[in-house]
C-alpha cells in the first residue's frame, strides 16, 4: 500500500528546499574610461623616387643615382644601416593608345626607401635633405614612442579605478558592498599625433636661415594619446 506524505508537510519541505537555494547573485556592470598621453621621441620616414625614360637602363640609372646620394645623406645624418631599407623596387612599360593603337612610351622605374629615425631633433633634416637630392614623394613621418606600452598601461590602469570608482559609487548609494568582479573586458587604441608641416616649395626667407630642419618646416612633434574602456561586472552584497 503506498502511503503518500501529508499537504501540509509536503508544504515544509518544499519551504525548507526554497530556503536553501542560493538566492541570485546582485551585480552591477560598469564602463570605465582612461586616457594617456606621451611625448614621441623617434619617426619613421617614407619616401621614393621616380623617373620615366624610353631606356630601362636610362631609367634605372636615375632612380638609383638619386637613392645613394641620399643614403650618403642619412648617413651624414647619423642613420645606420639598420634605420635605412632600399629593397622596394620597381619597374614597368608604360603605353599610350593612339587611334585604337598602343604606342610604347617608356618605363617607370620607382624605388622606396624607408629611414628610422631615432633622434626627433633630426626629423625636418632627413626630409629636406631628401628633396635637395631629388627624391620627389615624401610621406607625412610616423611618429612613435619607446615608452609606447608604458603609456597604454597607464591608460589600462586608469579606466580599471573608473570602473571600480563608478561600481563602488553605485553600491554604497544603494547601501551595499562592493564585492569581487566576476567578469571583465577591455579594449586599449593609440592614435598618433598629427604631423603639422609648412609645404617645402612655399619657405620664406626667414625659414631658410634657420638653424634647424625642424625649423624650416614647421615641424612639430605634438603628443601620442592612448585610450581604454574596461566594462566589468561586480558583485554587490548585503
Amino acid at each position: 500500500m503506498r502511503r503518500t506524505l501529508p499537504a501540509a508537510l509536503l508544504a515544509l519541505v518544499a519551504a525548507a528546499a526554497q530556503a536553501e537555494a542560493p538566492l541570485p547573485a546582485r551585480t552591477v556592470q560598469v564602463t570605465g574610461e582612461g586616457e594617456a598621453v606621451g611625448a614621441p621621441d623617434r619617426a619613421r620616414l617614407s619616401m621614393s623616387v621616380e623617373a620615366r625614360n624610353k631606356e630601362l637602363k636610362s631609367a634605372e640609372a636615375q632612380v638609383n643615382q638619386v637613392v645613394r646620394a641620399y643614403l650618403a645623406e642619412a648617413h651624414a645624418l647619423g642613420a645606420t644601416e639598420a634605420d635605412l631599407s632600399t629593397a622596394s623596387y620597381t619597374v614597368n612599360p608604360e603605353y599610350d593608345w593612339v587611334d585604337n593603337k598602343q604606342l610604347f612610351r617608356g618605363y617607370h622605374a620607382q624605388r622606396q626607401i624607408e629611414v628610422k629615425v631615432n633622434d626627433l631633433e633630426k626629423v625636418g633634416d632627413y626630409l629636406l635633405r631628401a628633396t635637395k637630392v631629388g627624391i620627389n614623394q615624401v610621406n607625412p613621418p610616423v611618429l612613435e614612442s619607446s615608452k609606447q606600452k608604458e603609456i597604454e598601461r597607464e591608460a589600462l590602469k586608469r579606466a580599471t579605478l573608473d570602473a571600480q570608482t563608478q561600481a563602488k559609487l553605485i553600491a554604497e548609494t544603494l547601501g551595499m558592498k562592493l564585492g569581487q568582479a566576476r567578469t571583465v573586458s577591455t579594449t586599449t587604441q593609440s592614435y598618433q599625433p598629427p604631423v603639422p608641416m609648412v609645404k617645402m616649395a612655399m619657405r620664406s626667407a626667414m625659414a631658410e636661415a634657420a638653424p634647424s630642419g625642424n625649423e624650416q618646416m614647421g615641424f612639430s612633434g605634438g603628443q601620442i594619446r592612448a585610450t581604454s574602456n574596461v566594462t566589468a561586472e561586480f558583485e554587490m552584497l548585503p
